[in-house]
């Protein structure tokens, strides 16, 4: 199969859930990609990335790294496409795997948890934002989008390259945290306003859908069910943004 028709096999879930592949687009997510440790497959380029200086330099430096590079027409690019705004580059590399079993934990410890969430903008922004402040990992429950798809790999610069992005079933989950004793604390309007809750050294914080909230089992196995105060009138946030504070000020404390 060629790297061309591979490309665009894997703008679908399944077949990069089948290969343990994905595609990385963009000059910056491309240059995330290849400082990383990640084993690089072969790369896709047009015309469209020679328009910049710094497009040019990265494709001497794909040549360079001795990488299978294939030029292509922009049409034949853009049909392997899966983002908005194309910038003459992508990239198939094998996904980095990651499981609770090996989640290394400290004393205090930081874990997000993503349930049913659709967007794949907010996604990268919430692993881009976990990784940030700190979080040891996010792990993915069933519902949420690819954390591989191109376009949250895209938002989040490549950021699951580097940091431990798990994919595993709220049973499996549930069990680890038992067994690293370790509370499950969920974003969820109606709950304990965050400002008055003193945050233990190990949590786990689980965000839910955009429109619906945690599912219904999700809520069930939080210990502690946590709110943002906002102002009179101010129904709710982005969930990247409430995932943001929500991580922020359930931070360890010194």
């Amino acid at each position: 199969m060629g790297l061309l028709t591979v490309a665009r096999d894997l703008t679908r879930r399944k077949a990069r859930e089948r290969s343990g592949r994905f595609v990385a687009e963009g000059v910056r997510t491309v240059e995330a990609l290849l400082a990383s440790s990640v084993r690089v497959i072969g790369a896709l380029t047009c015309d469209l990335l020679d328009r910049t200086p710094r497009g040019a330099a990265l494709g001497a430096q794909l040549h360079a790294r001795d990488i299978d590079v294939l030029r292509v027409s922009e049409r034949e690019f853009l049909s392997a496409c899966d983002t908005e705004q194309p910038q003459g580059v992508l990239v198939v590399a094998e996904q980095p795997t990651w499981t609770l079993e090996a989640l290394t934990l400290g004393a205090t410890a930081r874990l997000l948890v993503l349930d049913g969430i659709q967007d794949p903008g907010n996604v990268g922004t919430l692993l881009r934002t976990a990784a940030a402040l700190g979080a040891d990992a996010t792990c993915v429950l069933p519902g949420t989008v690819d954390p591989w798809n191109a376009k949250v790999v895209r938002a989040a610069v490549g950021i699951q390259l580097g940091h431990p992005t798990v994919e595993c079933t709220l049973e499996a989950l549930t069990a680890f945290l038992v067994s690293q004793r370790i509370p499950l604390w969920g974003a969820d309007l109606g709950g304990a306003s965050i400002d008055m809750l003193v945050p233990p050294a190990r949590l786990a914080v689980v965000v839910g859908n955009e429109g619906a909230g945690l599912a219904p089992a999700v809520r069930a196995a939080c210990a502690e069910r946590v709110t943002l105060p906002m102002a009179p009138g101010a129904e709710s946030l982005n969930v990247a943004v409430a995932a943001g504070i929500t991580l922020f000020t359930l931070r360890p404390r010194a």
